[in-house]
């Protein structure tokens, strides 16, 4: 099975393949890593006389985190996002209901975040290499929305380091110079953009 696109393109039956050098698997790979690291380790694993209840309703943080591109990955669900309180909206109400919010959703959205990144790091380590480097990444079942979930926040990630907040902010970043030290981080950020288009495309 040859493809030399880049890009992920449909698989028959359903699902999605990429074409892959070592190169790009180990930039990858690492991204991943780092996107594990970031968003940290999961829960304990609980007691076998646990009771079940209780981890279902553990209470997550209140707090937004203090690093920017945690707080992309998990923002505040009310406000803006600036951090601003719409009009005509208590300020005190908003962070409040913020807060409330957090605290019951947040540790699945980290699990969740984590699970996806995780699929990328095992899709990766399980390719086997041709003579060239090459490898082909084939992604059924719950995997391709596994790695749109995961290339979504490694996106998320570069874009917070980055300062990109708009789209039409990141057009001057595209023209960097070679030597400015943004530049391999501004070609991942690209690339990743081609590799979520062209997956969401296949499905």
């Amino acid at each position: 099975m040859g493809r030399s696109t880049g890009m992920f393109e449909s698989l028959e039956g359903g699902g999605a393949a990429i074409a892959l050098d070592e190169i790009e698997i180990s930039i990858l790979r690492s991204l991943a890593v780092q996107m594990l690291e970031l968003i940290g380790p999961g829960a304990p694993e609980p007691a076998e006389d646990a009771d079940p209840l209780a981890a279902l309703f553990a209470e997550g943080p209140t707090e937004p985190p203090s690093d920017p591109a945690l707080a992309r990955l998990f923002p505040d669900a009310y406000g803006s996002p600036d951090g601003a309180a719409d009009e005509g909206v208590d300020p005190a109400e908003t962070r409040a209901r913020s807060a409330e919010f957090r605290r019951f959703t947040e540790n699945d959205l980290r699990a969740r975040k984590r699970d996806d990144a995780l699929a990328l790091v095992r899709s990766l380590d399980a390719l086997t290499p041709a003579d060239d480097g090459a490898a082909v990444l084939e992604l059924t079942g719950e995997l391709p929305l596994r790695w749109l979930g995961g290339l979504n926040d490694l996106r998320l990630t570069l874009a917070a380091r980055l300062d990109i907040t708009e789209d039409d902010e990141s057009a001057a970043l595209f023209r960097l110079p070679d030597d400015d030290p943004r530049k391999p981080m501004v070609m991942a950020y690209l690339w990743l953009g081609g590799l979520q288009e062209s997956l969401i495309e296949t499905l």
